[in-house]
């Protein structure tokens, strides 16, 4: 009865058997692989925090309240900085639009210039100030908003012909 149990196995499983003989090579290189990327991730985390050591990052983020940047109200930094670029656009482009089309336009920029600076850490001005003197500080945030890596049309503009 064992004997014929033990011959029925046998049988049931050739299948798999001959299975896994072709399919070896896929199944070692699939481990191997898995093995090779699981050593580039933990390699990855331990530059990471390396890194984190050497530069000190704690001290860094210590005083950023990180719950602001979960606000259901917050607007993402790539949309903030999309209508940046679009009413930066409508601003430099007046044309033949009245004085208060321009005025909303410059109060929603300085607006998305707010948030935007507030979103990135960046000091601004800008509510405290009027006339040259705002707009000395619009070029200055401006300035340091592309220097954080937000591409602004007027700050490429600036930044062309020191260029030059």
């Amino acid at each position: 009865m064992l004997l014929l149990a033990l011959a029925f196995i046998a049988v049931a499983s050739l299948p798999a058997a001959i299975a896994l003989l072709f399919c070896a090579d896929e199944i070692i290189d699939r481990v191997v692989c898995g093995f090779a990327e699981w050593r580039e991730r933990r390699r990855e985390r331990r530059t990471i925090a390396r890194l984190d050591r050497a530069i000190e990052a704690d001290s860094l983020t210590r005083d950023i309240d990180l719950s602001d940047f979960d606000r259901t109200d917050r607007r993402p930094l790539e949309q903030l900085a999309a209508d940046l670029r679009r009413l930066g656009s409508q601003r430099i482009g007046v044309g033949g639009r009245s004085m208060v089309w321009h005025g909303a336009v410059l109060q929603a920029y300085d607006d998305r210039l707010r948030r935007a600076c507030q979103a990135l850490g960046i000091p601004e001005h800008l509510t405290e100030l009027t006339g040259v003197d705002l707009e000395i500080e619009r070029v200055r945030v401006e300035g340091l908003l592309h220097a954080a890596g937000l591409a602004l049309p007027a700050a490429r503009a600036d930044d062309r012909q020191r260029h030059r």
